[in-house]
């Protein structure tokens, strides 16, 4: 046998949970820090001059005045945006909660079916000659682990929400007192997010296992098998999510530019808007508790591929603990590592100025990336064994500790490729988005051709960072390899999630200034947050569609292993019809969202138009519009929008296994893997471009940009239609898509029991 890890397993159970525990309670003091700006007007006893300087006392002065008042209109606005978003949310996880009812019942019908019920114990499917527990108990705890993860997903992205509305208004606040106290406590409200999802998933995993084990006892293959339900539970929420979200925050999105911006000329946010709350609580329902979820959903899946491939491995076979929660223990370090890289952004450096902002959250990217390389190094020598066996479709590959090691960095670092290359192609700060602006100069027509050619160029980097990452992973440890570095490119993910909340939340400051009637100069502020903020975003997103490609990769190797497919030959016509429909999934998916949103943004500029039309006062500002009704149509249509797509996600694998048989279904998988990936990219990055462009416009920034502005002129009116029409792309379409490829894989991967035994009725009756 060879030599064990030099970390021993009592270390190991305590180091996972301390890690979790240190996460939670980092999250918690940065609440704090964040709860200390007050939302209640404080009477000031220091005559106005603040402590730092004459700066402060100046705006102390011009603020002075309607202070009192200011303060309590972003309460006020706050507590709408909180509320529309608690009660958006509350009323689609009624609907999600009944779908996790019925396919709960599901799993335990279709896994329980596989034996017949019986609680006898079976042959083991890879260890030939031992006995493992039978499949009802395979089908109870798959149930009770689909139910956690599903659970765990909707928390974190509901806590996300909360955390978000509870921070908008104080960085409004904040923003008064100068732009490097707003930054850091929007993103120190990211990080709350970020550190309290990542902990919390990895807490519940961890305890999900030991708990598991009390019943499994040595059956690590029947164990880790019933834990891939807790990536499918975290998924099919996100899908929800997701879908739900991207739709309600674009209709209400699409249908306040055009009747406000375009047709009335009235300011982004202006409160006689009557949809500028409904496109405020958007921000929170898809952008943070979306991505939560998105994120989520990705960690807990690469996790389970990970750990169902390491237990029929010789770490699983010799009942090695330690080697065995490797990727526990990765994401474990990760935590801290982007502890220590949080306080870079919030205490050891300070930004004064507007130009900081941007670099800053860069810097981020980069200092847990090289932190976290570190931290693999360390992880990889203590806690696995010098040299071990992986499985290798049917045989052991024998691996070597640094070769693992190299898998996981290879994922981390072309997570920083795509990152950056998705920043190039998306900011304004650089050629490609100046070209899309320059071409507005001709009209919408060309602004759209630009736009599409940038996504579809944008997609060549990214997928050869893929590629390489997917090689050199496979090559050197087989889909285990594949796996880690997915978790590689997630191992950062409570920095990634601070920097991808920070944007919503900034972008509610700016709302809220807007509607609380706030100095031109606090706007300006919050503008330059909001714009960052745009970017980094399309970082995040740039991150869960290539973590998305690996991770169902390695979920498409474990379910052909556990089907029992000795070779996915695409010359065979089953397969071969899997994978041209497989690979139509994306289209047809796409298609469904986007016309989601559509439809829902006509009924919202409608709405928007009859109030503007009806209600005397309202362009006056005399009278309030009705925000309500505004809130119950993007609620309204997202709900019932959401299902026909979910529906086709979660469907599709499940008619394609019965019906055709596991060869097909991975022919599916693989199709829908390669088309899906090029499309989230190319729309997500088309949608951020044109929406850049459209800012780069109104900024004026620099003399080219001048010559196309200002807002109203021509090419400004051609930006504002690009940024429309790229919106349901980089926001409802694109980033779902990435929860549609893997989301398919690892429910292939737990229903794999019941398809391999009995699937494939039309080709047996043929």
């Amino acid at each position: 046998m060879a030599a064990a890890a030099i970390l021993p397993e009592l270390a190991t159970q305590v180091l996972i949970p301390v890690a979790a525990a240190v996460g939670i309670a980092f999250a918690v003091v940065q609440w704090v820090l964040v709860s200390k700006v007050r939302l209640t007007p404080e009477l000031r006893t220091d005559g106005g001059a603040a402590k730092s300087g004459p700066s402060d006392y100046l705006i102390e002065e011009e603020e002075g005045l309607n202070d009192h008042n200011v303060v309590v209109k972003c309460a006020e606005i706050q507590n709408a945006i909180s509320e529309g978003a608690t009660s958006f949310l509350l009323t689609e996880y009624k609907y999600v909660g009944l779908f996790m009812g019925i396919f709960a019942i599901l799993i335990f019908l279709f896994l329980g079916s596989v034996e017949g019920f019986s609680t006898k114990s079976q042959p083991c499917h890879y260890s030939k000659g031992k006995t493992c527990k039978p499949a009802l108990a395979n089908a109870i705890f798959s149930t009770i682990a689909f139910v956690l993860g599903a659970v765990t997903s909707l928390v974190s992205g509901f806590l996300g929400m909360k955390i978000a509305t509870y921070a908008n208004a104080r960085t409004t606040l904040e923003a008064r007192k100068g732009v490097g106290k707003a930054f850091i406590t929007a993103f120190r409200s990211g990080a709350v997010m970020g550190f309290l999802l990542a902990a919390s998933g990895l807490l519940v995993l961890y305890i999900a296992i030991n708990l598991f084990g009390i019943y499994y006892g040595d059956d690590w293959e029947g164990l880790f098998e019933a834990i891939t339900g807790y990536g499918l539970g975290g998924s099919s929420m996100a899908l929800f999510g997701r879908v739900g979200g991207g739709i309600y925050t674009k209709a209400a999105d699409v249908g306040a530019d055009l009747v406000g911006k375009v047709e009335r000329n009235i300011p982004e946010d202006d409160p006689r808007n009557p949809a500028v709350i409904a496109d405020n609580v958007g921000d929170n329902v898809g952008d943070i508790a979306g991505m939560g979820s998105d994120l989520f959903g990705s960690y807990a899946e690469s996790s389970c591929a990970a750990l169902v491939v390491a237990s029929i491995s010789s770490f699983g076979i010799n009942h090695e603990f330690t080697p065995m929660v490797y990727p526990l223990l990765v994401s474990s370090v990760g935590i801290i590592a982007c502890l220590i890289t949080t306080l870079f952004a919030t205490d050891f450096f300070e930004i004064k100025v507007v130009n900081e902002i941007e670099p800053a959250l860069k810097k981020q990217l980069i200092i847990s990336t090289v932190v976290m390389t570190i931290g693999i190094a360390l992880i990889s020598w203590l806690g696995l064994p010098y040299t071990f066996t992986i499985y290798n479709f049917g045989a052991q590959k024998t691996v070597q500790s640094w070769q693992l090691f190299l898998c996981v960095a290879v994922g981390l670092w072309a997570g920083l490729v795509i990152g950056f290359v998705t920043e190039y192609y998306t900011s304004n700060a650089y050629s490609p988005v100046q070209d899309v602006a320059d071409s507005c100069r001709t009209g919408a027509a060309t602004n759209v051709i630009f736009g599409l050619a940038l996504g579809y160029k944008s997609v060549i980097i990214p997928i050869f960072a893929i590629a390489f990452s997917i090689f050199l992973s496979f090559s050197l440890a087989a889909m285990y390899g594949v796996a880690v570095a997915a978790l590689g490119m997630l191992s950062t993910i409570a920095t990634g999630l601070a920097i991808d909340a920070y944007g919503p939340i900034s972008d509610n400051a700016g709302g809220i200034a807007e509607m609380a009637g706030m100095n031109h100069r606090i706007r300006e502020r919050t503008d330059a947050l909001d714009s960052a903020g745009n970017t980094t975003a399309a970082i995040g997103k740039g991150f869960a569609i290539g973590s998305a490609a690996l991770v169902s990769l390695a979920l498409f190797g474990a379910f052909v292993s556990r089907a029992a497919i000795s070779t996915v030959d695409v010359l065979t016509p089953k397969v071969f019809i899997g994978l041209i429909v497989g690979a139509m999934l994306p289209y047809w998916f796409s298609a469904m969202t986007m016309k989601s949103v559509g439809s829902a943004a006509l009924k919202m500029v409608e709405e928007v138009r009859r109030q503007f039309n009806t209600i005397p006062g309202l362009m006056e500002g005399t009278t309030k519009p009705d925000y309500a009704t505004c809130v119950k149509i993007s609620t309204d249509a997202s709900i019932k929008e959401m299902i026909p797509p979910g529906a086709l996600v979660m469907l599709t694998p499940l008619i394609v296994g019965i019906l055709f048989g596991v060869e097909t279904l991975s022919g599916v998988l693989a199709g829908a893997l390669v088309s899906g990936v090029q499309i989230a990219i190319s729309a997500s990055n088309t949608g951020g471009a044109w929406d850049n462009a459209k800012k780069y416009i109104e900024a004026g920034a620099s003399e080219h940009a001048r010559t196309l502005g200002p807002k109203g002129s021509d090419p400004h009116k051609a930006a504002v239609i690009g940024d429309t029409i790229g919106d349901p792309l980089k926001d409802t379409s694109g980033p779902s898509l990435n929860i549609l490829i893997k989301l398919m894989a690892v429910e292939s991967l737990v229903f794999a029991p019941f398809f391999a035994a009995h699937g494939g009725i039309l080709f047996k009756w043929l």
